[in-house]
């Protein structure tokens, strides 16, 4: 298989060229990963242009796409308003303005009056009749394509037209053999004749007659082969990463793991016998803290600390996510798991995307664990050098059983004694690179973990659809944590139009009369953090001026930790009553009185997004609400997008429902974070409208593997390349 890099893409030569600097258009190939003649090859057309006839002015409806020959009539310039260039074009069945904001005078002198041109564009309507904008411009008289034009994802410096000759070279050179043995193909009825070179030929020169439509929404046979081969070597890249695990080792985590089962109206809320231990024998850490735990564990915590702690009792790394709704508890049996990771005597880290959520990890454990012995250290990258230092010895040391950290943890001076247990929470939110770090960190020397690595387990509060468990997640054993504890007060949603805001400040300041306390959230602009602090100092004061006497905090990404910290210290104490805050408290932030969430310009954030806001309520014994505060802006009405996501948060507050939802509305870009480094790992399949598709692959992958390896790996390298290293995170 051809793997070589491409310096020239017209080139075909496959002698190892010179070395020499890069042209615009060749560093702008590599940005778009265009770097073998096979990814050219698989760069497949956004859409189709036809080119391939003319069509006369009289036959043409407003919205079509025509080619139209004929003669200038009028040109000019008009410089009143815009600055804009005025054609009018008459074919001999009608007439047509053709419109340009931009212009050189090359282009002028080419539609100068009595010149014959062809021009290409949307039919549009207006007073003067039909109207082009922007029209693509040629001179009249060429030959027309012969077959549907092509247009490419693109970035800025690579022009179509030179996409197009280097896309044409990449098909030339690359390697197309067929990967899938024919028979495989037969039971998703793909035929022979649509094989691997046929289709890809097909989908950069389909001809006139085909169906536009059939290529536009990938329903043409051509479509489903690369669909198909594209979702197989998704699941044979996952099934690799998964054999290639079981081939490492790591600690056995081994203890006595019985628990009892709850008595209906039993009063201990976790008695002494949930863990059996021998006569004589001294109960496990993780049998004591299950007795000493305030609260029952539910059937779903149950069921899946069982799933952990069965994996991490193996000799092969547990690879581990755990998946629950908001409040679900995902923090307890992370503290499950750390204990009996503690109690064989290996270390445990747990680390999280933001100081305030490993803050609030680092409450919990420590309460919890703390009493039973366990020294838990903290680690972060605000610390003071001689916290810090301190910190690192006794992680070193082994004395720190269990650390809580940022990205701190994965710093070259942290070393760990003995690491045998990394927990990931909220995953998405880290980097491949980051995932990887942690999983190194194994022993202060290095050679001693050679094919050795810790258990990992991953957390999300992001419940992932079905489909994408089985795609994107396929690699992993999935654990759900599909019920919330008793005691979670049902939250009501509304919508509420922005002109309504005094109403909502006169709702903030009854609650507070009542004792209770209240979010709000203004957007994160990822575009102007400038703007977006604006934003969220403005509303601080509207709301400090409204309220006289309260306390209200505000809480942004530009402020110092330090601060950062004495803010929600506050407010977690009940001392303050209103915290303004941009999305910083989107998850973690755990305040049993908070009964009030409000989110401005609630229709600028994702659904997921939004569902992770609304569980910073309702955790404590009061009603508690949801107002979603949408502005419309000099529009009459929201967007379609913006309608079904706030439509949704309204009808459901199931985790799940809301991740299905979101899945249809953005795609699978936002459950994935940075799993592929940023790079989808599906370009062409759906996950959804292909699963009869993606069922076939799951069951070719392991057949494939067993029974063709060689055909399996050239089927891996030619769709994935390097990213295939990406699942392994």
């Amino acid at each position: 298989m051809q793997n070589q890099r491409m310096s020239e893409p017209f080139s075909t030569s496959t002698a190892k060229p010179a070395v020499k600097p890069l042209t615009g258009p060749q560093k702008a190939l590599r940005k778009l990963g265009l770097n073998r003649a096979i990814d050219l090859a698989l760069h497949l057309p956004l859409r189709y242009e036809d080119e391939t006839s003319l069509v006369k002015l009289n036959d043409v409806r407003e919205g079509d796409v025509a080619q139209v020959e004929g003669i200038v009539t009028h040109s000019e310039v008009k410089l009143s308003g815009h600055r804009q260039l005025l054609v009018t074009l008459d074919d001999g069945t009608g007439t047509c303005l053709l419109r340009f904001f931009t212009f050189y005078p090359s282009m002028q002198k080419a539609l100068a009056a009595g010149n014959r041109i062809r021009v290409r564009g949307e039919i549009r309507g207006g007073f003067a009749g039909h109207t082009m904008m922007h029209p693509v411009v040629k001179p009249a008289g060429g030959e027309l394509a012969t077959a549907l034009t092509p247009v490419y994802p693109t970035v800025a410096g690579l022009p179509q037209p030179y996409l197009r000759r280097a896309v044409q070279a990449g098909l030339a050179r690359a390697e197309l053999h067929d990967t899938i043995p024919a028979q495989y193909l037969h039971e998703i009825d793909i035929k022979p004749l649509w094989n691997m070179r046929k289709a890809l030929h097909f989908l950069h020169n389909p001809t006139p007659d085909v169906s536009l439509g059939a290529l536009q929404d990938h329903s043409h046979p051509a479509w489903q082969r690369l669909k198909a081969e594209e979702l197989l070597a998704q699941q044979l890249s996952q099934l690799q990463s998964r054999r290639a695990r079981a081939r490492l080792r790591a600690p056995r985590l081994a203890g006595v793991y019985h628990h009892s089962h709850p008595v209906p109206g039993q009063m201990s809320p976790n008695p002494p016998d949930a863990e059996i231990a021998a006569p004589g024998e001294v109960p496990s850490l993780h049998g004591r803290l299950l007795a000493t735990l305030p609260f029952q564990l539910t059937s779903a915590q149950t069921r899946v600390v069982t799933e952990i702690t069965q994996d991490i009792a193996r000799a092969i790394p547990m690879h581990r996510l755990l998946q629950g709704d908001v409040g679900a508890g995902k923090t307890v049996v992370a503290a499950l798991a750390a204990a009996v990771c503690v109690d064989a005597g290996w270390q445990c880290a747990l680390m999280a995307p933001t100081e305030i959520l490993a803050t609030q990890h680092f409450a919990k454990l420590v309460g919890w664990l703390h009493p039973l012995g366990i020294t838990v250290a903290w680690l972060t990258g605000s610390q003071k050098t001689k916290e810090r230092r301190e910190m690192l010895a006794l992680i070193a040391s082994g004395q720190a059983q269990l650390v809580v950290g940022t990205h701190a943890l994965i710093q070259d001076k942290v070393q760990f004694r003995q690491l045998a247990l990394a927990i990931i929470d909220e995953q998405h939110r880290f980097g491949v690179a980051q995932r990887l770090a942690l999983r190194t960190k194994m022993t202060a020397d290095a050679s001693d973990a050679t094919g050795v690595e810790p258990h990992l387990l991953m957390m999300t509060a992001t419940p992932i659809p079905r489909t994408l468990a089985m795609s994107y997640y396929a690699d992993l054993d999935v654990s759900t944590l599909d019920e919330l504890p008793p005691g979670r007060t049902p939250i009501i949603t509304k919508v509420v139009h922005d002109t309504r805001r005094d109403e909502v400040i006169l709702r903030i300041a009854d609650q507070i009369a009542q004792g209770r306390q209240i979010y709000w959230v203004c957007p994160l602009i990822e575009e102007s953090e400038a703007l977006d602090l604006t934003n969220a100092t403005e509303t601080h004061a509207q709301l400090s001026a409204a309220l006289p006497g309260v306390m209200v905090g505000l809480l942004h990404s530009r402020m110092p930790v330090f601060e950062k910290r004495a803010v929600m210290g506050l407010f977690t104490s009940g001392q303050m009553a209103v915290l303004v805050s941009t999305t910083v408290i989107e998850v973690g932030v755990d305040v049993p009185n908070a009964s009030l969430m409000v989110i401005e310009h609630a229709e600028r954030f994702g659904l997921s997004q939004l569902h992770q806001l609304r569980g910073r309520v309702g955790r404590g014994a009061s009603a508690s609400a949801c107002v979603l505060l949408y502005s419309t802006g000099d529009a009459p009405r929201l967007g379609e997008t913006a309608r079904a996501r706030l439509k949704a948060m309204v009808e459901t507050g199931d985790g799940f429902e809301i991740a299905r939802r979101d899945l249809e509305i953005r795609g699978p870009g936002e459950f994935m974070g940075a799993r592929q480094s940023g790079d989808a790992m599906l370009r062409f399949a759906d996950v959804t409208e292909d699963a009869h598709l993606l069922d076939w692959a799951r069951r070719m992958a392991p057949v494939m593997l067993d029974a063709h390896p060689s055909l399996a790996e050239q089927h891996v390298q030619r769709w994935l390349g390097g990213k295939a290293e990406f699942l392994k995170a």
